[in-house]
């Protein structure tokens, strides 16, 4: 994503250097990946007046003699090939001795000087097109400027406002921010890490587009009384937010007719000039980060067979087909979201329109489409047919669906047309989250001394409603900020925008405090499991379906991810034994006479139900699995040892019985083979040889058994050797850049670090440099 500075300062004073705000919005905000510098970009390249166009004979070319603002009123002479030029025109002159725009990230950039063309006419300079500028790829003719906006001899950088600096912005690290993918939202953000209040424009909250019609709130929504558009969403969650208005326009794919700043703007954006409504919604979306669509009012009708608009917003049918407006025909999938007219698919949702309703020279009304669709779909659609358009890499960050109706109206405004219809679908509105939370919770988890003041202060800047209740801060978020849940989002944000490189780092202070209980069990076991022989392994906690199935546990009882990497991680696991099995078979493969492995991990079970903060219970639970090539025993005997002295090392004398249940962990043992594991009445685990049918599943070996223990209930009766740390042992890596000897620079860290043990790390220096780094390991006990 290009950020450019000049459109910040349109919408945030920034009043520090250039390097400092960088720095400040690396720091605060987001990576900055590079600083695209245009300050000089333009330098040299003037606005002109063509005085004289005289055709070249039997040539394409003209002869120009134009007016470059000068004080002796003499004409320069160009020589022009652009079918456009004439003689009166404002155009952009780029002067002898200046770089071509577009050629300056060339290794060698192109100098514009004199020279004969034709051997005839001498031709000083030329005069550019939207391409040459860099403002696009149009090569159609040379630009032309407003002659109410500049005057000849009139720097092109001072009429366009180009001397600036684009940012180029790592998107990734701004997934969870949808609302700073417009600039806007990243003023806004800028505003407040330094500190500034920030006044969002006004149509982000009401609007007065539609004034002239008659609107009424339905069940649905919010829809014009007189002209209707009827909107059916199948599915709430594939689209939250549906808005539409039909605008009757003029010159539908009609491009200004002189260079504006809107496509200077997009240019900086990486976006080419399309025509006026395309150049209008891609202008709208980079400003508010909300994407839109422009139809074919009548193409739409027609395609539907209907005499009225009937939009619906829908999963694609499996095989189901459309051509895109690339004039590429895909074949859609049952994750596509898909716009349609009646039955027939006229957009596929956040990607792309559809050729059958694309605006064209005919077009007299346009459906203008703004909307919220579910990033969880639109990211599949993307890697599916390989769309990574502006509009769908914001959609695949969540756009808030708070803002839709008010950005159509101010898109509607802006390409001023007739609003003829509207609806606003939104059936479920979002309530935002309130979150009460205290100045003591803040300055404890950060490490902090704020004051009240300052962190409301903070908050309000960036656009939180914030309310002082007694001793307790109320702070709601605006729409756009579907990031912010719960008390540690605040804590994180005060942190952020004051900036965490201003809290003083310092030590924690405490006294002396217990090992966490069921990680000294965990300890334990590791401890033991090691004199056993057995090795841990460290394995995905998602699981396909496959592996479910193969361990013979009900697909139904685990928790689906919405948004899983890939097809082999779409469950959360109900036990660990399952995915042991899956590693068993690679083992086996290798020349050791026996093995045995284990792993400690949560587990997850719809049948556990939530908890209290509506989230999934999770166990912690032990697996076990060994294998041998030589019978000595049965192999259930095997594994009844290694559970059997497991518990006995924490003082656990558990009862093994008959297997009775058939829960999810039981189910890949074979019932005549194993045994519950009992202990006070209370199954905590299970011990046994697999099923035929799981060991044939997973290709595994006859002798093999294994067995699984739920920690947190064997944690309740472990008897635990309690552990008191009498001193807090804190340790820091340093690293010192210097042209100094070691021991000189040991003696600095010892003087500099009293009390601490110090251990010499490793030393450094590059080929030709004078100095070294120099790495120390410090320890410090309290």
């Amino acid at each position: 994503m290009k950020i450019s500075l000049n459109w910040l300062r349109k919408y945030v004073d920034i009043n520090i250097p250039n390097e400092e705000l960088i720095r400040l919005i690396g720091a605060r905000l987001v990576e900055v990946e590079g600083v695209i510098d245009e300050t000089s970009k333009y330098d040299k390249i003037y606005v002109a007046r063509v005085e004289k166009a005289e055709k070249i004979p039997d040539t394409h070319l003209t002869l120009c003699q134009i007016n470059v603002g000068t004080a002796s009123d003499s004409l320069v002479q160009v020589v022009c090939g652009a079918p456009n030029v004439r003689e009166g025109m404002l155009v952009a002159w780029i002067a002898p001795g200046a770089i071509v725009p577009a050629s300056v990230k060339e290794d060698a950039p192109f100098v514009i000087g004199k020279r004969k063309m034709l051997k005839k006419y001498e031709s000083s300079g030329m005069l550019a097109g939207a391409d040459e500028l860099d403002f696009g790829d149009d090569h159609s003719g040379i630009v032309e400027i407003d002659p109410k906006e500049a005057k000849p001899g009139d720097l092109l950088a001072d009429v366009f406002n180009l001397k600036d600096l684009i940012l180029e912005i790592e998107n990734k690290s701004l997934t969870h921010r949808p609302d700073c993918f417009g600039i806007i939202g990243f003023a806004r953000e800028v505003a407040g890490i330094m500190g500034q209040k920030f006044n969002d424009p006004d149509f982000l909250f009401k609007e007065d587009t539609f004034k002239d019609l008659v609107l009424k709130q339905t069940k649905t929504g919010l829809e014009s009384e007189d002209q209707k558009i009827d909107i059916e969403v199948s599915d709430s969650k594939i689209c939250p937010r549906y808005s539409a208005a039909v605008l009757k326009i003029k010159d539908a794919t009609e491009k200004e007719k002189y260079l504006t700043s809107m496509q200077v703007l997009l240019a900086k954006s990486g976006m080419n000039s399309i025509s006026k409504i395309v150049d209008i919604t891609n202008y709208i979306m980079l400003l508010t980060g909300q994407p839109l669509h422009a139809f074919d009012f009548d193409k739409f009708v027609k395609v539907g067979k209907n005499s009225s608009p009937k939009i619906a917003v829908r999963l694609a049918k499996n095989g189901e087909k459309m051509i895109l407006l690339d004039d590429e025909e895909v074949e859609l999938n049952e994750n596509d979201i898909v716009i349609a007219s009646g039955d027939t698919p006229v957009a596929l949702a956040g990607a792309m329109g559809g050729k059958n309703t694309m605006v064209d020279d005919e077009t007299k009304q346009i459906l203008l489409e703004s909307a919220s669709f579910s990033l969880y779909n639109l990211r599949k659609t993307q890697m599916a047919h390989g769309i990574f358009s502006e509009a769908i890499t914001r959609f695949t960050k969540g756009v808030p669906c708070g803002g839709t109706f008010n950005v159509l109206a101010e898109a509607s405004k802006e390409i001023g047309g007739k609003p003829v219809a509207v609806k606003d679908y939104y059936m479920e509105p979002n309530l935002q989250p309130i979150v009460k939370i205290t100045t003591k919770e803040i300055n404890s988890l950060l490490g902090t001394n704020y004051d009240e003041k300052l962190i409301m202060d903070t908050l309000k800047n960036v656009g939180f409603e914030v309310q002082n209740d007694k001793s307790e801060l109320t702070v709601i978020p605006k729409y756009w900020r579907t990031d912010i849940h719960i008390k540690e989002d605040i804590i994180e944000e005060v942190g952020r925008l004051l900036g965490y490189d201003n809290i003083i780092p310092t030590l924690p202070l405490h006294g002396t405090a217990d090992i966490n209980s069921m990680f000294a069990l965990k300890h334990k076991i590791r401890d033991l499991m090691d004199k056993l022989g057995a090795n841990e392994l460290l394995t995905y906690s998602f699981v396909s379906g496959k592996l479910l199935e193969k361990a013979n546990q009900d697909q139904s009882n685990s928790y689906k991810i919405v948004n899983s990497i890939s097809p082999e991680l779409q469950y959360v696991r109900q036990s660990i034994v399952p995915s042991l099995l899956d590693k068993a078979f690679l083992n086996e493969k290798l020349p050791v006479e026996q093995f045995a492995i284990y792993e400690m991990n949560k587990v997850y079970r719809k049948e556990w139900g939530r908890d209290e903060e509506d989230v999934p219970v999770e166990k912690n639970s032990l697996g076990f699995i060994i294998a041998e090539r030589k019978k000595k025993e049965t192999a259930y005997y095997a594994a009844k040892k290694y559970v059997a002295r497991l518990l006995g090392e924490i003082g656990i004398v558990p009862e093994f019985l008959p297997l009775k249940n058939s829960n999810a962990t039981l189910r890949p043992f074979d019932s005549n083979r194993s045994a519950e594991i009992v202990l006070k009445n209370k199954t905590i685990g299970v011990v046994g040889e697999f099923k035929n049918s799981v060991r044939a599943s997973f290709k595994l070996a006859e002798y093999l058994a294994g067995f699984e223990l739920d920690l947190d209930a064997v944690l309740q009766s472990a008897k635990l050797k309690k552990e008191i740390r009498p001193f807090s042992k804190k340790s820091e890596d340093i690293t010192i850049t210097t042209d100094t000897s070691y021991e000189e620079t040991l003696k600095k860290v010892q003087k500099e670090h009293p009390g601490a043990r110090i251990e010499p790390g490793t030393i450094y220096q590059g080929i030709g440099q004078k100095t070294k780094n120099m790495t120390f390991h410090l320890e410090f006990v309290e």
